[in-house]
């Protein structure tokens, strides 16, 4: 079956963290654990959602407000498949994966 969806997510980096106004975020990444965890979770999604295929990009280091941190686009028979497995893959990434962001004030 051909496919019918591609859905691309991009996390940005928002101008305030816990209410108070940053001027970046930095990302701290336990490579190459972080690596291994993402590409082992692209694969899970990929497999469990019936996907056509699943790429991931995160940040490391300094991101400024207004960039993008993390980049996510899935590629799917449909939109139902698709959009379930964003939500679901981001979830655990924020759970499971050791990427730790510490906002930068000022």
């Amino acid at each position: 079956m051909q496919q019918g969806a591609t859905l691309v997510f991009e996390g940005m980096v928002r101008d305030e963290e816990g209410g108070r106004p940053i001027r970046a975020l930095n990302y701290e990444v336990y490579d190459p654990m972080a690596s291994r965890m993402l590409t082992e979770l692209a694969q899970q999604t990929l497999v469990r959602h019936e996907l056509l295929a699943l790429t991931v990009e995160h940040s490391q280091g300094e991101v400024a407000v207004g960039r993008r941190s993390f980049r996510l686009t899935v590629h799917a028979k449909h939109r139902k498949e698709s959009l379930a497995a964003a939500t679901e893959f981001i979830d655990r990434m924020k759970q499971d994966v050791p990427i730790w962001k510490t906002p930068l004030y000022g």
